[in-house]
């Protein structure tokens, strides 16, 4: 098969991770009798510092053109400390989502056994938790209008927006994948007090019965926050809207032990992007001791959500699993022993893929 890929290495962590997880796919691409061809483009700081923009019309013809997309993340702190920059890192993720159409992040929450002592909560709260996350991407409060400040400083407002058709897809999306795995859907809001909730709400409770053989549950979103926390085995699939979800899948992803292990496919009407759920970690820039494999499984989800590979995709698991097993891990992970570095694991995970 061919597979045409962007490349969006983005800021700080960005490249060093991308380029591990691009040469996994190199292996894996290789292994099983695939072409690949991939080019390179610019988002966030880095981009601004070039252009001017956060996400160029060149990336974007890129992104359309291609079967792919493989990032890695966006952020620098010389945009984070300044609350009246006009241009801003993160401008360009959003951008991104809205121009591709993609309305849905879907972020697996797995435990991996050899890292239950790393969670925050008991092993045996953690141990065998195996739940999805599903965050509409391109509606409500990040994306609504009017937002603004005032001029005096003292006021600033933003609207949280959502309509039928951006609900409706977003929870048919979490019916099909409950289908696919243990039957049963939350739908997470805050219906006792927002209105939009309170629309979420009604259409799932309308597209419910149209799941007869899927459990449908609903939380408000104080509680789900807690119930991730002490019962996290009781998720199957979770769905809600952008604010709520950007919160709750980060806290999920603590719960595995490292934030560095989750990968998170974006998907909806044109080319998908694949990246780790972290962020660009400028403190460790360059130093090749980032942690690759969020962004490694990510490319498993890649072969698996955008090209239908789903052995591919289980080779790149399999991979991870070793290494954590074998304990060739980086820093933020190692136990026990030398930690290794970036570029070590990256090396290691494709001489395993090449057998």
């Amino acid at each position: 098969m061919q597979l045409n890929l962007a490349i969006l290495p983005g800021d700080g962590i960005g490249p060093e991770i991308v380029e591990v997880a691009l040469n996994v796919t190199k292996a894996v691409a290789e292994k099983f009798g695939h072409t690949l061809s991939y080019e390179y483009a610019l988002v966030g700081a880095c981009a601004i510092d070039k252009t001017g923009a956060p996400y160029p019309d060149e990336t974007h013809a890129l992104c359309m053109k291609s079967d792919a997309v493989l990032f890695g993340a966006i952020g620098d702190p010389k945009y984070d400390n300044n609350p009246s920059a006009k241009v801003r890192p993160e401008q360009g993720l959003l951008k991104m989502r809205k121009d591709l159409g993609l309305f849905a992040n879907i972020r697996p929450v797995s435990t991996f056994a050899s890292l239950l002592h790393k969670s925050p909560l008991r092993a045996d709260l953690v141990d065998g938790a195996d739940f999805m996350c599903i965050r509409e991407l391109t509606g409500g409060m990040y994306f609504g209008r009017p937002q603004g400040r005032s001029e005096d400083g003292n006021t600033a407002y933003d609207t949280c927006v959502y309509t039928r058709e951006e609900v409706e897809r977003i929870l048919h999306l979490a019916y099909k994948f409950a289908g696919q795995r243990r039957k049963k859907v939350t739908v997470v809001d805050k219906a006792n007090v927002i209105a939009t909730s309170r629309l979420w709400r009604q259409i799932a409770q309308e597209i419910a019965p149209q799941y007869p053989d899927i459990e449908t549950e609903y939380m408000f979103v104080d509680n789900a926050a807690m119930r991730i926390i002490q019962w996290p085995k009781s998720f199957d699939v979770l769905v809600t809207e952008n604010l709520f979800g950007d919160i709750l899948t980060d806290e999920a992803s603590v719960i595995t032990g490292s934030l560095g292990m989750l990968p998170s496919a974006s998907i909806g009407i044109h080319t998908s992007v694949f990246e780790p759920i972290h962020g660009s970690y400028p403190q460790a820039a360059g130093k090749n001791i980032a942690n690759p494999l969020a962004t490694v499984l990510s490319a498993a989800l890649m072969f698996e959500y955008a090209f239908n590979l789903m052995k591919e995709g289980s080779l790149i698991r399999q991979a991870v699993n070793a290494s954590l097993e074998a304990g060739f891990v980086t820093e933020d992970i190692c136990s026990n022993g030398q930690p290794h570095t970036t570029t070590e694991v990256g090396e290691w995970l494709v001489k395993y893929i090449q057998g």
